[in-house]
């Protein structure tokens, strides 16, 4: 659990990391924010959205831990040559290697905790681990801002980084501990693969055929819940992509204080919520509501529309780091009830797949396409980027909206799931 949690971790660090550098690398390039988004989405999202279902297959198939081992050794590369690029299009191509290389984290590392642990401990277990992208994306600002700080000092100390900007060396600084952690992650266990229904006994084996099959029969459920929670994940990506920005051209904050302000804001609030989730759907489930999971995405989807519009009615600096912790903790809130309802609604040798599908799917909307959306509102539509909070609220508000309207509808069809996949093991 420890390593596992680490390496998401670390892969949100090295994801994150480019929203705290956004205006530094749009002067030393002379980029467009239209630009600079392709770099947060498209770069990342082509390679993830390609390299998912392939992962989300070799999960079922090969030994989890190696593909976890090699993948942050590689993204942890990419980062580092983020650092290393003099130019828009190399720039590019090294997000392209992160995103390849980090779509093997969550179909790896779901069906092994799916494994290590049973029905009741399952959502508690996928609480903790998915910390990680809370802790990621605050310490990517907490770090990112103190080396920020720091990189003056370094590189002009330093014969090894003279030439780099502030921001090159922070891409560098930040790249080289995952390749230390992707090394002593090889301690981790791979855990014999078990069924849920059969009294934790040995999984069966799925072709690709059946599992296909399996999936078809279950399009009620698995569609509106994946279109639901992308809804959700839309606002979780867009909204750290840009409210750095819209904090220093809103509200005039420095990079490296407001890194550590709204950093530490999402670690607290990204943690709280995700860690509050299974709490809450146990509670609602005890009250005879069945599909407590699925019934926590609905009520989160809802009350992240209230506060995606409380962002650009912000008088402050401080109310607008008020609506963000609100809207972090709802957007973090129904992440582990998601990754638990899949991986309980799906036959074990079918849950490399279908996290590969929920990451595929997610990823081209919320992580592609979220922050370019939000980008085009600014330059096209009203043509200042001053105006970026009020182009955050347009798309975080409407998708919550969307995103709670699916979560309603999915959930009887999440209910019949559960039965299925009871008379299939």
């Amino acid at each position: 659990m420890f390593f596992l949690t680490a390496i998401y971790t670390v892969a949100f660090i090295d994801r994150q990391i480019l929203n705290l550098l956004v205006d530094p690398i749009k002067r030393s390039f002379i980029l467009s924010d239209t630009e600079v988004s392709l770099l947060q989405g498209l770069a990342f999202t082509s390679a993830y959205v390609v390299f998912s279902p392939f992962f989300g297959r070799l999960a079922d198939r090969a030994n989890r831990r190696n593909i976890l081992v090699t993948g942050v050794i590689v993204w942890s590369l990419g980062t580092i040559s983020c650092g290393l690029s003099s130019d828009y299009g190399t720039l590019f191509a090294s997000r392209v290697v992160v995103g390849a290389a980090e779509a093997c984290v969550s179909p790896a590392a779901w069906s092994m905790l799916s494994d290590y642990f049973d029905r009741k401990r399952l959502p508690r277990a996928m609480s903790i681990f998915l910390i990680g992208p809370y802790l990621g994306a605050g310490l990517a600002l907490v770090f990112g801002g103190l080396l920020i700080g720091a990189a003056g000092g370094v590189i002009g100390g330093h014969e090894i980084f003279s030439g780099l900007e502030p921001w090159q060396f922070v891409f560098i600084a930040i790249g080289f501990p995952g390749i230390l952690l992707g090394l002593a992650a090889l301690v981790v266990r791979e855990p014999p693969r078990r069924s849920f229904a059969n009294e934790g006994g040995a999984a069966e084996i799925y072709t690709l055929k059946e599992t296909l099959v399996f999936f078809w029969a279950g399009r009620a459920f698995f569609g509106r819940f994946y279109a639901a929670m992308t809804g959700i994940i839309i606002v979780l990506y867009a909204l750290p992509a840009w409210m750095p920005a819209f904090l220093m051209r809103r509200h005039g904050a420095d990079s490296a204080s407001m890194g550590l302000e709204y950093g530490a804001l999402v670690l607290v609030m990204g943690t709280l919520g995700v860690l509050s989730g299974p709490a809450i759907g146990r509670w609602i489930e005890q009250r005879g509501h069945e599909g407590g999971t699925v019934i926590v995405a609905a009520v989160a989807a809802l009350a992240l529309v209230p506060a995606s519009i409380a962002l650009s009615l912000a008088p402050t600096y401080g109310t607008a780091l008020a609506a963000a912790a609100v809207a972090t903790f709802f957007f973090s809130l129904p992440q582990a009830m998601a990754a638990s309802a899949l991986q309980l609604a799906t036959p074990n040798g079918m849950r490399g797949l279908a996290s590969a599908m929920y990451v595929f799917l997610v990823a081209v909307v919320g992580l592609g396409i979220a922050p370019t959306i939000v980008a085009l509102f600014t330059d096209v539509v009203f043509r200042d980027p001053a105006k970026v909070g009020i182009s955050l609220s347009i798309v975080c508000a409407s998708s919550a909206a969307v995103g709670a309207w699916l979560a309603f509808r999915a959930l009887p069809h999440y209910r019949a799931s559960l039965k299925r996949v009871a008379a299939v093991d």
